[in-house]
Parts: C-alpha cells; sequence; structure tokens
C-alpha cells in the first residue's frame, strides 16, 4: 500500500512562484538575490500557517543553487538542489528552538558557524519558534548574529515577534508575514483537488477556507480531513457536517421569517437547530455575522469585506434589498446584547427565544421612529383659545396655498395602522420603513414651498413675554433641558417681528426639531407668521470667587458694610 503523505507536505511550495498569499515578500527575496543585497540575518514573523518556514527553505535553497533560472529560481538539478530535496544537505541546518533553547544549544550552533561551506556558497541556519530561546540564549547568539563570517546566514522564524529581545530585532531584517485570502486559499484547494482527483464545489471551498482563518496549512490539514469522510466527492453538506457549522440556509429563513414578524415560524426553525446539536450561543453568533454581511453588501465600497462564494453573494445581496439600515442596526444590537449575556443565563433556550421575540419587533420600532421624525410634536397650550366663526367654536380652517397644520404621532399612528384593507384580494400591509424613509427624504429636499398668505398681528414685548414663558412651562414634559435653558434669558423684540433669543451655547440654537416647534408656537399664539427667531450666544462674565478667609470678610464687607464697625466695636484682630 501507497504511503500517504499530507496535503500540507506534499503540496508545500518548493519555488517562491508556488507560495500563496505573500508576493510581496517573495518579489522582495527575490530582487535581494538578484542584486546580491542579502541580509546577515532574517526575522520572518506572523500568524501560524502562512509560509514563514517555507520561505526560509526556498531561501536557503535558492542562495545556494549553481544554476538559477532566468526567473531567480532553483533549478533543481545540481548538487546543491539535488541533496536539499534529498534532505541531506550539509549547508542548511534547520534548529528546533522549542525543544534545543539553552545557551548549550547555542553554543554548539556558534561552534559549526566557524566551518566554512564544502558545497554551495552560503552556510544558512534557520532557527523555527525562536521567540522560545531563553535570554541567556539571545544573550549568547547576539555577537555571532551581528558578525558573523561572509558565508553565514540566519533565518529566524515566529508567531510572536514582541517576545524576541529588541537587541535581536535590530539586527534583522524584519519581514511581517500576513494572513492569507480567503480566496487564494479557496483557489489553491481547488487546485489540490483537481491533482488529487477530488470533485469539490466551490462552496465547500469557501467554508473550508474561511474556517482556516488565513492559515493555509489548516485549511489543506481540514482538506484532507472531509476528504477521508467523503471520499472524492467534496459537497458543502459534508463540509458543514463535519467542521460542525451551521447552514447557512438557517439563517436565510429566520431573516426572511423576522422581516415578516413571523415568531412562530421562528420558533420552529431554532426548535430545529437546537435538535441537531447546535448551541444556543452559537445560533445567535451566526445570526448575527449574517445580519453584518446583509449591511456590508448593502454598499458597493464595503462588498470586498464580504467572504463568500459570487453564487452565495448574490443571496445576500437579493435578501439586503428586502431590509433597510436602521433594521438592521437594530438587529444587530439586540443579538449582540444577548449574545453577550448568553452565558449568565439560566434558561439558555429561552434566553434565545427572547431575543428572536425582540428581532421579530424590528420592523415596528423602525416604523414608528420614522413617523415620529415625519411630524415632530407641537405642544400644546393650557387654556388654548379656539377661534370663533359663524357663533361657533372650532379651529380655522386652512387657506387655499397654506400648509395644513401637522398631526400628532398618535394620530398618525392610529391613522397608517388603519390603512390595512382588501383590494383585488390582496390586503395591503402597513407602511413600511422604506416608505417612511422615502416619505422624509420627499420633505427633506422640497425646497420650494408654496409661499404662505402673510398674517401679520402686532404685539407688544409684554405679550410676547407672556407667551414666552407659556411656551417653557408647557415644553418642559417634551425637552426639558431645551425648555430649561430658554428660560434663562426673557427674549427681545426687534424690528420686523425679529426676535432675540440668548442661549448658552450655539448647540442649543442648531436644535432644529425643537427651535421649529418653538416658532410654531409663537406664530400661532401670537397670531403672526412673519416671525423670525434670533439666536445669541450670551457672554459668560466669569466672577472671582473667594477663597482665603481674608477675602471672604472682604466680599461679605462689601454686602454688609456693618461688619467692619462690628469687628472695630469689639476691637477684634483678623488673624489671617
Amino acid at each position: 500500500m501507497e504511503k500517504f503523505i499530507v496535503s500540507a507536505r506534499k503540496y508545500r511550495p518548493a519555488t517562491f512562484k508556488q507560495v500563496v498569499g505573500q508576493e510581496a515578500i517573495t518579489s522582495t527575496l527575490q530582487n535581494a538575490i538578484k542584486n546580491n543585497h542579502l541580509a546577515q540575518a532574517f526575522l520572518f514573523t506572523g500568524p501560524r500557517g502562512v509560509g514563514k518556514t517555507t520561505c526560509a527553505r526556498i531561501l536557503a535553497k535558492t542562495i545556494n543553487c549553481e544554476n538559477l533560472t532566468e526567473n531567480l529560481e532553483p533549478c533543481n538539478e545540481c548538487e546543491s538542489c539535488t541533496s536539499f530535496n534529498n534532505n541531506a544537505s550539509f549547508n542548511i541546518h534547520e534548529l528546533d528552538a522549542a525543544s534545543n533553547n539553552s545557551v548549550d544549544d547555542i553554543r554548539n550552533l556558534v561552534d559549526q558557524v566557524r566551518i566554512p561551506p564544502q558545497v554551495g556558497n552560503y552556510k544558512v541556519y534557520i532557527i523555527d519558534e525562536v521567540h522560545m530561546l531563553s535570554q541567556a540564549a539571545f544573550n549568547a547568539f547576539l555577537k555571532t548574529l551581528e558578525e558573523p563570517p561572509a558565508y553565514a546566514k540566519f533565518i529566524l522564524a515566529t508567531t510572536e515577534k514582541h517576545k524576541i529581545l529588541p537587541t535581536i530585532l535590530s539586527r534583522c531584517q524584519i519581514f511581517d508575514f500576513k494572513r492569507i485570502r480567503v480566496e487564494d486559499i479557496a483557489a489553491y484547494l481547488d487546485y489540490v483537488a483537481k491533482n488529487e482527483g477530488v470533485d469539490a464545489e466551490v462552496e465547500a471551498l469557501h467554508i473550508i477556507a474561511q474556517k482556516a482563518d488565513g492559515a493555509l496549512r489548516d485549511a489543506l490539514s481540514t482538506f484532507d480531513q472531509i476528504v477521508s469522510y467523503s471520499g472524492d466527492t467534496l459537497t458543502y453538506k459534508n463540509v458543514i457536517e463535519n467542521l460542525n457549522i451551521l447552514d447557512y440556509e438557517y439563517y436565510f429563513k429566520v431573516t426572511d421569517a423576522l422581516l415578516e414578524g413571523n415568531f412562530s415560524n421562528l420558533l420552529l426553525i431554532f426548535n430545529e437547530i437546537i435538535e441537531n446539536g447546535f448551541d444556543g450561543q452559537h445560533f445567535i453568533t451566526g445570526l448575527t455575522e449574517h445580519l453584518r454581511n446583509l449591511l456590508v453588501i448593502k454598499d458597493p465600497a464595503t462588498i470586498q469585506l464580504l467572504l463568500a462564494s459570487p453564487s452565495l453573494k448574490e443571496r445576500y445581496k437579493a435578501q439586503s434589498e428586502q431590509t433597510d439600515v436602521p433594521v438592521l442596526f437594530r438587529a444587530i444590537e439586540i443579538c449582540n446584547k444577548y449574545d453577550l449575556s448568553y452565558k449568565t443565563s439560566n434558561n439558555k433556550q429561552l434566553h434565545v427565544e427572547i431575543a428572536l421575540m425582540q428581532l421579530t419587533q424590528v420592523n415596528d420600532d423602525q416604523t414608528v421612529q420614522v413617523i415620529n421624525k415625519v411630524a415632530p410634536a407641537v405642544p400644546k397650550t393650557v387654556n388654548e383659545p379656539k377661534k370663533v366663526y359663524g357663533g361657533k367654536t372650532e379651529k380655522e380652517p386652512a387657506k387655499d396655498g397654506e400648509s395644513k397644520p401637522r398631526e400628532e404621532p398618535q394620530e398618525i399612528k392610529k391613522k397608517e395602522s388603519s390603512v390595512k384593507k382588501e383590494e383585488n384580494g390582496r390586503s395591503i400591509k402597513n407602511i413600511s420603513i422604506r416608505d417612511g424613509l422615502n416619505a422624509l427624504k420627499k420633505e427633506t429636499d422640497n425646497t420650494e414651498k408654496p409661499a404662505e398668505e402673510p398674517v401679520i398681528n402686532e404685539f407688544d414685548q409684554d405679550r410676547l413675554n407672556e407667551v414666552w414663558h407659556n411656551f417653557t412651562e408647557t415644553y418642559k414634559p417634551t425637552a426639558p433641558s431645551f425648555a430649561h435653558a430658554l428660560a434663562k434669558y426673557k427674549p427681545v423684540l426687534k424690528g420686523n417681528f425679529i426676535i432675540e433669543f440668548k442661549v448658552d451655547n450655539i448647540l442649543i440654537a442648531k436644535d432644529k426639531i425643537n427651535v421649529s416647534a418653538m416658532l410654531e408656537y409663537l406664530k400661532k399664539e401670537l397670531n403672526n407668521n412673519q416671525i423670525k427667531l434670533a439666536p445669541v450666544v450670551a457672554d459668560k462674565t466669569t466672577q472671582k470667587t473667594a477663597y482665603t478667609d481674608r477675602e471672604k470678610f472682604e466680599e461679605m464687607a462689601k454686602k454688609y458694610p456693618d461688619l467692619i464697625d462690628l469687628k472695630e466695636g469689639l476691637n477684634l484682630e483678623l488673624d489671617f
């Protein structure tokens, strides 16, 4: 029986061209070889399984090759390349610092450095997991690393650069290896699958690549594991079963049920997930990521952040068109809150079900918010006077060309909730978030408003003060801080019905919703639609505060001069 070799070793790159996802580093090393600018020591750092040791071996093999190709790749035919391929090279030495981390190990290495190479140009020492060396071993290595013989090259590899002494780092050229992209890993897995005669689905390879978290070696190990389970056919279903991954179909179904507000269907889907052996936190974490993907794909600039196959991206795009950004923000916030509190919950399943209950209300909550933005509330005054027309007490009818008064949010909500009717056998749903946002945008963009018929009623400063006081009192329940800020100063009536009012800071004057409500109130109560507001930031005069006892006495004497007479009459001396 043929001896099995794992894919991570069988398909280990042998040339710079075969290295996956590290083009910047391989190009730099090839240019250094071409221009004969090789450093005496290199430090390769980065996450696991991204090609640090592989690049170190390729570099060592390449600089000792006697017949480099035009692309600066080893020829694999000379004596040096042949001995390296057979693991019999006397010029390339590998040391595992995890198990050889003492001072004696480094001293033996230093003794070997003194012997020049017999074949080839360089003696190369590859020290893997170099951060495991003891401090004494690092110190014993410093002098040799700083001034090695011309034929000696050191390549250090580590996953934890911060554990290496700064004196070592300063003597090396540092190359930071990055995590390999999901697309690059999936493409390389496809290449391996074709060479091994495995029929692999694109979705399956993408799931393996995502699970590898940027490490190609982990991806190849997972590939071997699943091939052993499924044989020559690698399907998406086999991958999620073997890796215990929740099928993304569940998340699409859950999102559809959330948008419909179908809580019963949500409970059934979640119960099926629990029966399949998945943890509740695993589900809610995956749902959060699914909602994040729907949010990411809405903007063309962030599509690159979505790690999925092309066909899956199309499904995300189709579902994202049915949702609005505010809904996704609110849903992600709810999922994140329940994910954080999952471990402290006594009833885990009920905890997730409560989260699903809240998620079904996201659409309704967002609709109310949009309606409130479209129609901000205007406070009513106490004993609001009514107009008398034709002997009947009623509200003044709107004139032609004059905008109708805004309705209260409660009335709008009641009106919108009753819009459900039957038409051609199909029911029309209540107002949607998109309709509310479009209405808000339409109102904002509509800059050309019909001119109001001027209504001018003269009023004096006393009448203005009275109405101003009524507004601040009645508006306190709606916006307490805004009402208190206005009540601190009295307004001043200027010419052309301009009302100047003071504020402590400009942020109060820029509060468009509350300022607009105040302007509408003044126009209505003063029966004058030509009123304009002119905010002024109040000057804050800094008063000197008495700190010492003498300063306190002097301040009190200014207010109460009799204190000086009392002091002199009692013949008191101030001890300060």
